[in-house]
């Protein structure tokens, strides 16, 4: 098992970006050119949501089967744990959670995976695309309607 911890600061408040981490319409823009997503549900996840979707890496590969469950989820703390499972990957656990910051707010990711022999190639992944999440959702925050 590997663990993978982010942390990411933003120029706006808290709330703002719990909103923009925890809706899948973002999601869907936030990793746009790595993953591509069939039946992704539209709007907010919340408590005991179950998500079946198909993902294609880069739009390109064949799509695999993937299941998100979301199993809590705090409106009031600003945070969120899913258990995920899909593509090889028998265990990926991802708790977010939104903080303030003298900056504005800080997003803390902590992402457990558990992939057999590939653990370390698909953590590496998963390092590599919840980094490139950031840049796509600070565009987000900036623009007037966000």
């Amino acid at each position: 098992m590997k663990t993978i911890r982010l942390s990411h600061l933003y120029d706006h408040g808290p709330r703002d970006v719990w909103r923009v981490a925890t809706d899948l319409d973002c999601l869907q823009d936030a990793v746009r050119g790595l993953l591509a997503f069939e039946g992704l549900p539209r709007g907010a996840i919340k408590e005991g949501q179950v998500i079946d979707v198909k993902v294609s890496l880069f739009g390109l590969l064949p799509a695999q089967p993937y299941r998100m469950e979301v199993i809590a989820f705090s409106e009031d703390n600003m945070c969120f744990t899913s258990n995920e499972v899909g593509m090889g990957v028998r265990h990926w656990q991802h708790s977010l959670r939104v903080v303030p910051h003298a900056r504005g707010a800080e997003l803390i990711d902590v992402i457990e995976i558990e992939a057999g022999w590939r653990t370390s190639l698909i953590a590496a992944w998963a390092r590599y695309m919840y980094k490139r999440r950031h840049k796509p959702r600070q565009l987000m925050l900036s623009r007037p309607s966000a």
